[in-house]
């Protein structure tokens, strides 16, 4: 009996040595869980990303698609309105003698700027932006056009000038801004054009 009671009988050693194992055993399966955990967590993180990966390449193709598009659809505006006016060549009650496109200046810093249409005769100027779809944005970019033509083309500063913004289509409320401005309204109907000049300004 004193045999067993001694292997039976629990000192603070044992007790020690059994918390030891315990937390030995908890740490490890601890530590195998975490291990697990991490591993799942890498491979969805991976999936993530090759998702995110395919989504951003899409979106890259999607917006390289949507730029061509609408330089597409700006070159065919710009075209459509030069032949038209180039064809014309009047506007306003005046006779135009050149018709020019896609004039940039760049050599004067805080002046650079790009016309899309101007039109010459010997006292007059007529500047016409062209938009696809014309907006209440484009207002002051039409406007700024007098400031810096002024600066680049000294030479007819003598000349009244009058702006135009040309478009196959308008945002709502652009037509009556450039009516406010003193702005003419060039628009595609059909094959031709229609010039709306309603209070337009000399500059």
């Amino acid at each position: 009996m004193d045999n067993i009671n001694d292997k039976q009988s629990i000192t603070p050693e044992s007790v020690l040595e059994a918390v030891r194992e315990m937390f030995a055993t908890s740490r490890a399966e601890f530590d195998q869980s975490l291990k697990k955990s991490r591993e799942e967590f890498d491979l969805k993180n991976q999936a993530l990303q090759e998702k995110l990966d395919k989504l951003s390449d899409s979106v890259r193709q999607t917006n390289k698609q949507l730029g061509g598009m609408c330089n597409s659809n700006g070159d065919a505006a710009q075209g459509f309105f030069y032949n038209s006016l180039n064809k014309k060549k009047a506007l306003f009650g005046e006779k135009f003698d050149l018709v020019i496109e896609q004039e940039s200046r760049k050599s004067i810093v805080g002046f650079e700027a790009e016309y899309d249409i101007i039109m010459f005769n010997g006292c007059s100027i007529c500047i016409v932006e062209v938009k696809y779809k014309a907006s209440e944005d484009d207002i002051q970019s039409v406007l700024r056009k007098i400031v810096t033509f002024r600066k680049n083309f000294p030479e007819h500063n003598e000349k009244k000038i009058y702006l135009a913004l040309a478009g196959m289509s308008f945002h709502k409320n652009t037509e009556n801004l450039c009516k406010n401005n003193g702005i003419a309204v060039i628009k595609q109907v059909g094959d031709t054009i229609e010039v709306y000049d309603e209070n337009l300004k000399t500059f």
